[in-house]
């Protein structure tokens, strides 16, 4: 993914530029106090702590980023409007009118991670004796651009997600013709053996290559679903979210979303 930045957490100019027509106006100040922290400067605040892993009341505060608090209601509030959708989005319409997105095949998997607080989305972890935990669900393309990400309670089966994690791949612009947002094959790993979702597929004109349970290894498609592990290899990457600290899913949430588009941002400056 290029060389790593000695700072990942300072927004740059081409990525405000995509950033900034997406965030919210603030609303009229009603009452006089300190000025406003700057939405650039918060952002670096927010992706500091997504780097770092740090907790929001320690953000120091000669960064100039603004306090933890700040960059939390401002993350929640970017949340809510929608504003990593749309980045993402965005994102993908770039690599499509580069034709960098290859739709021929997508490839989907699922991470868990431990919770360290019991809230909405989390469960008995069948991996971590039944401590709370999430899982990541992540649908790539072949290359292993990322399409939807998905997060659920640690004790749901992965097979259970992967309609509505196709679902939540968004329609994609920039090339002749419609949107797309189907890929031609679904390749998946024995968790998602299930003749119900097979047929499922198909009935969505996606041709199903999904190992079976009860075979031997070896069945070769870990030369073309590797991407997807690498993704989230990349997604993990970023300290806040190899455990899930937040109670609220919507926060953790958010951090997923804006981790997705940096990946999805580092494959347009390669590719495009």
């Amino acid at each position: 993914m290029g060389k790593r930045q000695s700072r990942p957490w300072i927004v740059s100019d081409e990525l405000w530029a995509l950033v900034e027509p997406l965030l919210p106006k603030p609303g009229p100040k009603l009452v006089e106090g300190r000025p406003r922290v700057p939405d650039r400067q918060a952002l670096c605040g927010v992706l500091f702590v997504l780097h770092t892993g740090i907790q929001w009341e320690y953000l120091p505060q000669e960064l100039g980023f603004g306090s933890g608090m700040t960059c939390w209601r401002r993350l929640a509030a970017w949340n809510a409007a929608g504003v990593w959708d749309q980045l993402h989005v965005l994102l993908l319409k770039k690599l499509r009118s580069a034709k960098k997105l290859d739709w021929s095949r997508a490839v989907i998997d699922s991470s868990h991670v431990r919770a360290a607080r019991k809230g909405p989305k989390s469960g008995p972890s069948p991996v971590d004796r039944a401590r709370p935990g999430s899982k990541h669900h992540v649908v790539t393309d072949a290359r292993g651009i990322p399409l939807a990400v998905s997060l659920t309670g640690g004790n749901r089966n992965d097979v259970t997600q992967l309609l509505p994690l196709l679902d939540k791949i968004p329609p994609v612009a920039g090339d002749v013709g419609r949107p797309r947002h189907r890929p031609d094959a679904l390749l998946a790993d024995r968790g998602y053996d299930h003749d119900k979702y097979r047929r499922l597929l198909w009935q969505r004109g996606i041709r199903p290559v999904i190992a079976r349970r009860g075979e031997p290894h070896g069945s070769g498609l870990g030369v073309f679903r590797y991407v997807v592990e690498r993704t989230i290899a990349w997604l993990h990457g970023f300290r806040r979210l190899r455990i899930r600290w937040e109670r609220r899913d919507d926060i953790h949430e958010s951090f997923l979303g804006l981790a997705t588009c940096l990946i999805t941002y580092r494959h347009v400056q390669r590719l495009c």
